[in-house]
């Protein structure tokens, strides 16, 4: 292990240099304590003790996002592995996974959680090699000691604090959804809406990696509060958009006008646009579909930048609402609906 000299007189400490062997070392050691031990099985060996076929095993293990290796004399899995096959297979034998649907619950818990770990594999790496930057000299056993210990530190935390949000995550969702139809048929009405950043395109090309990144963590943040703050639930964030959901007509409403009221709300931030539709949807592991969802984005496309735009439904359900004003605009032709109709929501400052 080396560390550079710092240039120009810096006297901020180099991040440490690792050589390929430990960092194989320090790598397998990682994997060993998040897979709780090390690899033993083959892909025969632990469909066996999971007591599936191999078939269904590495359909389940694709769909959660691994990849399997095609020697079937390579040895991949660990008990964790079988503990996780055995569990969805008791799902499903207690009627409470149907077995059409195990594969499709698999990759949606594989696709939400991968997301997840790579910000967590960052936070933690981040840290890691913070705290090795002034192990200059310390021979490797040495470092990969402190990295074990480093590891028993955070990962606990990260997992609990995992575990609570998760937890608040369902209770909340619960209290949405405790009577409604299971995901497989569950059609619920709803508004849907989404919000972008106006010329977000044109930003990536302007700002630099750090100011884009603080522009998102800020439209993110500020977002997921307003969203939150009105019983509505953030769906999913893509880039310079997110896509939202709520029960209430008024509750949606306000939401929308929030969102351009409070989020990016300096002078030299970017504007947004709004757009929300009311109706009956399908609602698919935490997902939304439908003519409702398209609607909605047709309109988020069309409105004009720091205006909200909402359907003819959710206008029908605010009509005469004191505190908001509405415009009916005229209708529009656009790909996949053959009539829009679209209204301007804004406050009534009269009220």
């Amino acid at each position: 292990m080396t560390s550079e000299a710092p240039e120009n007189g810096d006297e901020t400490a180099t991040p440490t240099e690792i050589s390929p062997t430990l960092l194989r070392d320090v790598q397998a050691d990682l994997e060993e304590s998040l897979l709780g031990g090390p690899r033993r099985y083959t892909r025969a060996e632990i469909a066996d003790i999971a007591g599936v076929s191999v078939e269904r095993a590495d359909r389940l293990w694709v769909s959660m996002g691994f990849a399997v290796d095609i020697d079937p004399d390579s040895v991949m899995f660990t008990e964790g592995d079988a503990a996780a096959l055995r569990t969805i297979a008791s799902l499903v034998d207690r009627g409470i996974i149907s077995p059409e649907r195990e594969v499709a619950a698999a990759r949606a818990l594989g696709q939400s959680l991968s997301r997840l770990a790579e910000w967590q594999v960052s936070l933690i790496s981040t840290h890691i090699v913070d705290q090795l930057a002034g192990s200059a000299g310390s021979d490797e056993q040495a470092i990969r000691e402190q990295v074990r210990g480093l590891t028993a530190e955070i990962l606990p935390a990260v997992e609990s604090l995992q575990a609570y949000v998760w937890r608040r995550h369902v209770a909340s969702t619960t209290g949405r959804n405790v009577g409604n139809p299971g995901e497989e048929v569950a059609s619920r009405t709803l508004v849907v809406g989404f919000a972008d950043i106006v010329g977000y395109t044109s930003l990536t090309r302007q700002l630099g990696a750090r100011d884009l990144a603080d522009l998102l963590e800020r439209f993110e943040s500020a977002s997921t509060t307003v969203i939150g703050g009105h019983q509505g639930w953030v769906v999913k964030t893509v880039g310079d958009e997110v896509m939202f959901a709520v029960e209430s007509p008024a509750d949606a409403a306000e939401i929308a006008l929030q969102l351009q009221e409070r989020v990016l709300p300096d002078e030299s931030d970017p504007e947004l646009r709004v757009g929300l539709a009311m109706g009956p949807v399908l609602v698919r592991f935490g997902d939304l579909y439908g003519s409702v969802v398209n609607t909605a984005a047709r309109l988020t496309g069309s409105a004009r930048p720091g205006t909200v735009l909402i359907d003819e439904e959710l206008a029908h359900e605010l009509d005469g609402a004191p505190d908001y004003y509405l415009k009916q605009l005229r209708p529009r032709r656009v790909r996949g609906i053959r009539r829009l109709e679209q209204f301007v929501l804004r406050r009534n400052r009269d009220a």
